[in-house]
């Protein structure tokens, strides 16, 4: 697919997020287990990530199993879980092939089951050489969840005297952010005509661009996404200053 001419590929955002919604309603419209639409939305993740390669897109980021998903029915969990599992292990190998790294942030351990760890640890090692484009998975993830797990960390490290309370700035909270090399997203993303972020990425996403779709995830293909960026690019960002005229 040719890149859309509206988008001017020299001013590309650094760093997409995008908030997967709408598996669940697409199921049940087409007479579907709940299930069905995340399974779905497998390849609308990977269109997605197919656009963005073509264009250049250095880094994405995507809301795979937030930490308030352990509230869903049961059922939907394992799948959700075992779902998670097994797309690593049939991507993993083609994402490498495509100079794909693959990350993932959130809480690890506690109800995450081992098998799953042990399938992230291997993934984002066998693909920690690439640079053509990062994608980061948020599992297990929530934006207060990771808050707290910073200000803990920078809590140790004042108790054991590394720290100098006084000397504590934004620059401390994002060193301690369970990410801290990724650039903070400069277009975040939400399908399904949901209206929120959902605790997602709080701290990061405080200057990003919203674009806001009525798609829901598993009909989102890359076409979707160079919208979202053309709208990105459409807008004037400002960060807290004021226009010069």
């Amino acid at each position: 697919m040719p890149v859309p001419p509206e988008l001017d590929l020299r001013r590309l955002p650094r760093h997409v997020a995008i908030v997967m919604d709408g598996n669940g309603r697409w199921a049940q419209r087409q007479g579907l287990k709940r299930t069905e639409g995340h399974a779905a939305g497998e390849e609308a993740l990977f269109d997605a990530v197919e656009g963005g390669l073509e264009i250049g897109l250095p880094w994405m980021t995507v809301y795979a199993f937030s930490t308030e998903n352990w509230r869903r029915p049961l059922d939907e969990v394992r799948f959700l879980m075992r779902f998670n599992e097994s797309l690593l292990l049939r991507r993993r190998d083609d994402l490498d092939q495509r100079g794909v790294r693959v990350r993932f942030i959130g809480r690890r351990g506690g109800r995450v089951p081992r098998r799953v760890l042990r399938h992230i640890e291997d993934t984002e090692a066998l693909t920690a050489h690439n640079r053509r484009m990062t994608l980061t998975f948020a599992f297990n993830y929530g934006g207060r969840a990771e808050l707290t797990d910073a200000v803990r960390a920078i809590g140790q490290e004042v108790l054991a005297g590394r720290l100098d309370p006084g000397r504590i700035d934004e620059r401390t909270i994002s060193r301690h952010l369970y990410a801290p090399d990724m650039p903070d997203p400069d277009l975040l993303v939400r399908t399904s005509g949901e209206f929120r972020i959902s605790n997602y990425l709080l701290w990061e996403s405080a200057y990003s661009e919203f674009v806001f779709t009525d798609v829901l995830w598993p009909d989102f293909r890359r076409q979707n996404l160079f919208d979202a960026i053309a709208e990105y690019q459409s807008r004037e960002r400002r960060f807290g200053t004021i226009d010069d005229d």
